[in-house]
């Protein structure tokens, strides 16, 4: 008999939900069936916590005496560039931004000690955090320049708004090549010297929930050691990536636009990267509760590491040049015994999703849960929230060249 989530809020308020994690719920499937599991658990909890460039934050820092009107200026927050074509005195830093001082790449590799990602941290330490304005001034705003110091208690309203988080699925990174690469999967070794990957595999949100059957607009999340809601499908979501018969996408695939109070989250869940050679980018915590509404959904929770599959790309060659080559594909037990094979040669693998974090995310969900300080919500739409047309790679759109 199929259970609502109305009914298991009911149970968490009453202190008498069932909630185990992801990877809790593999063995109680093992041993029970996944018919038995969905009648006496109610939520699986999941987690991830890895860099995930597609976020960011904005935020409101207030009306100055007199007033100032930092649209269509110019604003750094710690010497790094924030977005300003809002309004008056609204402002987006995204975790990829840099000063306009640094270096980037002209002296290969870059270090990129310090970006969006950092600033975002920062704010969510509770440090000061300098707010430098250069405006054009006009006759309700005429103040042009504010050079002051903000926290994030003082703020108006900070909201981190990420656009593309929670990739279900990913490439496993290689090179080629006889020369180190850098990449958004960090620094590899030339001759299939070492091989990079990013996701919690069997904690994984999406991967729990692979055709987003109770995920979806409206869906309460935890967020950055906060709460947060999934605003939207999030960029690049595609749900026609190829399938294992298990359900779960052998590719990148579906992911997540999320949204949550700034002030309720805290620094370790928000850490900002450096990648050697690339840029900056922000590790995310996000964790997300899976009502065990029926069997089929048991059957989804319950995937382990050596049931997902994903696949090994050439970041020296293929990526970079849009090819869709694969040089095969391995799972995500191969993958965290620390070594795989590819093309017959023994290569170390190593994940720069961090599953002993993602593990402490589940189990904090699961916590809040039991104890009734989190309760689920009823998605308002399945993703994508529109009729959208199918997802097309850039590789596969004809590139006009500006004239």
């Amino acid at each position: 008999m199929a259970k609502t989530i109305a009914e298991i809020n009911e149970k968490i308020k009453k202190g008498q939900a069932v909630v185990v994690n992801a990877e809790e719920i593999i063995e109680i499937v093992a041993r029970k069936g996944a018919a038995q599991a969905a009648k006496e658990v109610d939520v699986v909890t999941t987690g991830t916590f890895g860099p995930m460039c597609s976020s960011g934050a904005y935020f409101n820092f207030g009306h100055t005496k007199p007033k100032i009107k930092a649209g269509g200026g110019t604003a750094l927050l710690n010497g790094v560039p924030a977005y300003t074509g809002w309004a008056a005195v609204d402002l987006y830093i995204g975790a990829t931004a840099l000063p306009d001082d640094d270096p980037r790449n002209k002296i290969h590799p870059g270090e990129f000690a310090y970006g969006g990602s950092h600033v975002i941290e920062a704010l969510v330490a509770g440090q000061d955090v300098r707010l430098e304005v250069a405006a054009y001034g006009t006759d309700c705003y005429p103040r042009k320049h504010l050079d002051t110091w903000i926290n994030l208690k003082d703020l108006n309203e900070a909201v981190l708004f990420n656009t593309r988080n929670a990739y279900q699925n990913y490439n496993v990174a290689v090179n080629l090549s006889h020369k180190t690469i850098y990449t958004y999967l960090g620094t590899l070794k030339p001759d299939l010297g070492n091989a990079n990957y990013c996701s919690a595999g069997q904690l994984s949100p999406l991967l729990n929930d692979p055709f987003l059957k109770t995920i979806g607009l409206g869906t309460r999340i935890w967020l950055g050691g906060g709460v947060g809601y999934v605003a939207w499908q999030g960029t690049q979501f595609n749900p026609q990536a190829p399938r294992s018969e298990n359900g779960v996408p052998k590719r990148p695939a579906q992911t997540l636009a999320v949204i949550g109070d700034l002030k309720q989250m805290k620094a370790r869940w928000l850490k900002g990267v450096s990648f050697v050679g690339y840029g900056t980018t922000l590790n995310v915590g996000i964790g997300v509760p899976i009502p065990l509404l029926n069997e089929e959904i048991a059957r989804y929770v319950s995937v382990r590491d050596e049931e997902v599959q994903c696949a090994v790309v050439d970041y020296s060659e293929a990526y970079p040049q849009g090819k869709p080559e694969v040089l095969g594909e391995v799972n995500y037990a191969q993958l965290k015994s620390g070594e795989i094979e590819v093309k017959g040669k023994k290569v170390p693998a190593a994940g720069l999703s961090s599953y002993k974090n993602a593990l402490v995310i589940a189990n904090d969900l699961k916590e809040q849960i039991k104890k009734g300080e989190f309760l689920l919500t009823e998605k308002v739409a399945d993703l994508p929230a529109e009729k959208a047309p199918p997802f097309k790679p850039l590789n596969e759109r004809p590139v006009k060249e500006a004239k």
